[in-house]
């Protein structure tokens, strides 16, 4: 069984519990009180009558609620307040009466004696308690007005991060294919087949970006199966001038990551290197554990890190875009910064939170 307070279910014996701790405080109370004028009666004198008292308050406190509920007092309307006032004498004649009744059955004299005592006895205090409970309701109220709203803003917060997020990956695919588009189109001058090769690689990789759409993180291991369908488009137009290698530290291959955070980067590596500087190039990309983070690195050999690269680096679309992912998804838990590297280069640091996921079983990936 039990006890219905607004939108919160008591149950019966805890809710007997909280009364019967008023019950005893009072009967003590009232003990104390007496005992400083020098007569007393029995503690179990002051128990029944502290029970009979406040237990008819326990049975009407729920009525007392559901008033309280349909005449709200805030924001206070006179027809709401002049109903309230009305109520609390009613309700507290209703305690009285039922109170009476109960302490004839154990007290000397008549009901109307019983009745006469509890009105001077009780009356100023009934109010004061349907007050008391008429507070605790608006209370309970205003915090169940708190919370739902917290939890809306929570679930609003989350929904604009998301959509955030989706705008920012969204943004990469046009850039990405633009730019291999524009390499295709190059090839077709010069090697239909390549080009033909390359176009086969690109529906390849953009089924697998449709594929990863939903989640916004994929354990590194699908990262960097997505990353060499690019790498393979990049050697075949750069034919010999491109070299790529890959360094995973196996304990990383399960750590949760951006999904499409490296295909920018090394498409800057490319673009900034090999793409602007004559001669060969090679890029590396790096994974390691680094305590409770894990450290993803994009390196060339072909650049430098000068002014304008460094703006770059601020302003591009591939940089700022992952920058701005990283943010909305860790806040100031990850960073991603460039550094020069000697004699000649550049790298791109990409520092997470380590985080596990689960790594999709070989035979359903077959």
């Amino acid at each position: 069984m039990k006890i219905r307070l607004l939108d919160t279910e008591i149950g019966f014996w805890r809710y007997l519990g909280l009364w019967t701790g008023v019950v005893l405080l009072f009967a003590v109370q009232g003990y104390l009180h007496d005992s400083l004028d020098g007569r007393t009666w029995s503690m179990f004198d002051y128990l029944r009558w502290s029970m009979i008292q406040w237990y008819s308050w326990a049975a009407l406190a729920p009525l007392v609620f559901r008033l309280a509920e349909r005449y709200p007092v805030s924001p206070p309307t006179w027809a709401n307040l002049r109903m309230q006032a009305v109520a609390a004498c009613a309700v507290t004649s209703i305690a009285i009466i039922a109170g009476a009744l109960v302490s004839h059955l154990f007290e000397p004299g008549t009901f109307g004696q019983q009745v006469d005592q509890f009105v001077g006895q009780h009356v100023a205090i009934g109010l004061l308690t349907y007050a008391a409970l008429l507070t605790l309701h608006e209370a309970m109220r205003h915090y169940r007005e708190k919370t739902r709203r917290e939890i809306e803003a929570s679930r609003l917060a989350t929904e604009l991060a998301h959509s955030r997020l989706q705008v920012l990956r969204t943004q990469l695919q046009p850039h990405f294919l633009f730019n291999t588009l524009h390499a295709i189109v190059t090839l077709l001058q010069e090697d239909t087949a390549s080009a033909e090769d390359m176009l086969l690689r690109l529906s390849e990789l953009l089924r697998a970006f449709l594929e990863e759409q939903e989640g916004q993180e994929i354990p590194l291991q699908r990262e960097l199966e997505l990353l060499d369908l690019y790498l393979g488009i990049q050697r075949m137009r750069f034919k010999d001038r491109l070299s790529t290698r890959v360094y995973v530290d196996p304990g990383t291959l399960d750590c949760a990551v951006p999904a499409l955070i490296l295909q920018p980067i090394v498409e800057n590596a490319i673009r900034h290197g090999i793409g602007k500087h004559v001669g060969v190039d090679c890029v590396e990309i790096e994974s390691r554990r680094e305590g409770d983070f894990v450290c993803l690195e994009v390196r060339n050999s072909n650049s430098l890190l000068d002014g304008a690269a460094k703006e770059i680096g601020r302003r591009g679309i591939g940089l700022s875009n992952t920058r701005l992912r990283l943010h909305e998804l860790y806040g100031d838990a990850a960073e991603i910064r460039l550094d020069s590297l000697w004699p000649k280069g550049v790298a791109c640091r990409i520092r997470l939170p380590l985080r596990r996921l689960d790594l999709p079983d070989m035979d359903d990936a077959a």
